[in-house]
């Protein structure tokens, strides 16, 4: 899969003067090598339908659909087609316990536990959550635990003392008025036991009727066939369940760019490499991954559900430039082991980030 991928944008680079056309905005906002391109990078990854947007200063400048959200009914993926981020919901928890952190209800480096926070590590430390680092001994001083970053939840829910995915709703979804946004795909089942009072029937309705229309996931076998699965029932987690948009993540991408959510101060710590244990920089800043590439700086995130779903958000903070891809298939993130915090390993970020940097 790998090196098919790798002849893919092979072609895509040698049919694209890269060097000649920097950073191309027509007047209409169309990365013209952008959209063409990453069509062929789709097709090649046999990924069935996916979603883009590029924002630039807050605005989004380019959107498109490509392929499918139901190849079986011939629906076709646009902007507005909901799918499972996955891993990506990290950056909602990172945004509402940093927002606790400058109200000072928590301190990035005291164990969670000195606060009355029942977590399985008590001892672990919000710094150390939010950017995957550990100081047990022995251990790796960075690796990527979606699982201990779930741990997240609770110590949100100590902050703000309601259902996590009350928070997520209120204080994010709601407020940036992402209305084809749900926190966790749980939410169609009319049946499911909810705290009383947690949504209005209005509001689960509307829930319900964007899971209604949620792209069909995929698997993709080796021979790039794909088969319909079945919808991942999750729960809005600090790691997953948040089902959104290109257009939504876009509402939320600006909110970070604005400095509507947090301080720039805040904002400067959680976009810089956090420093280990051994004094070396991890690949995370707070609840994101950042590095450098082309020596400009690169915050982003991936997720991924397996045979399912995926996604990738790759933001240059410096230039307020991001790029925001969707599937319905794990195919974005599955080849390029992304969870070991590089980007330039993932095509599809390669492809936009030489085409811009």
């Amino acid at each position: 899969m790998r090196k098919l991928l790798a002849s893919a944008f092979v072609v895509v680079l040698a049919a694209s003067t890269l060097s000649a056309q920097r950073v191309i905005f027509t007047p209409n906002g169309v990365l013209p090598i952008l959209e063409s391109y990453l069509e062929a990078l789709r097709v090649q990854a046999s990924i069935p339908g996916m979603s883009a947007a590029v924002v630039k200063d807050g605005v989004i400048i380019w959107e498109k659909g490509y392929g499918f959200q139901n190849a079986t009914a011939r629906i076709r993926a646009t902007p507005d087609t909901p799918y499972m981020v996955g891993d990506a919901s990290a950056i909602l928890a990172s945004a509402l316990l940093l927002q606790c952190v400058e109200q000072r209800r928590l301190d990035l480096d005291r164990p969670l536990g000195s606060f009355g926070i029942t977590i399985p590590e008590p001892q672990a430390t919000l710094r150390q959550l939010l950017s995957h680092t550990t100081s047990a001994a022995g251990a790796e001083p960075f690796t990527y635990v979606p699982a201990r970053y779930a741990q997240l939840g609770a110590v949100m829910e100590w902050c703000a003392p309601q259902p996590y995915r009350k928070s997520v709703s209120h204080r994010i979804l709601n407020r940036l008025a992402m209305r084809d946004s749900v926190p966790g795909t749980d939410l169609i089942n009319p049946d499911l036991p909810l705290p009383a009072g947690l949504y209005d029937p209005a509001e689960l309705q509307r829930y319900r009727a964007v899971l209604d229309r949620i792209a069909v996931p995929y698997r993709v076998d080796m021979r790039g066939r794909a088969e319909r699965t079945d919808l991942p029932t999750d729960t809005m987690s600090a790691v997953g369940g948040l089902v959104s948009t290109v257009r939504d993540l876009a509402r939320l991408d600006t909110a970070f760019d604005e400095r509507s959510f947090l301080l720039e101060t805040t904002i400067a710590e959680a976009w810089q490499p956090v420093m280990t244990t051994r004094g070396t920089a991890a690949p995370t800043g707070l609840g994101w991954f950042v590095q450098s590439y082309r020596g400009q700086r690169v915050v982003w995130h991936f997720g991924m559900i397996t045979n399912a779903y995926s996604s990738l958000i790759v933001k240059l903070p410096d230039d307020r430039l991001t790029f925001i891809l969707l599937a319905n298939s794990d195919r974005l993130s599955s080849p390029f082991q992304l969870e070991s915090g590089d980007i330039s390993r993932s095509l599809f970020a390669t492809l936009f980030l030489k085409l811009v940097t």
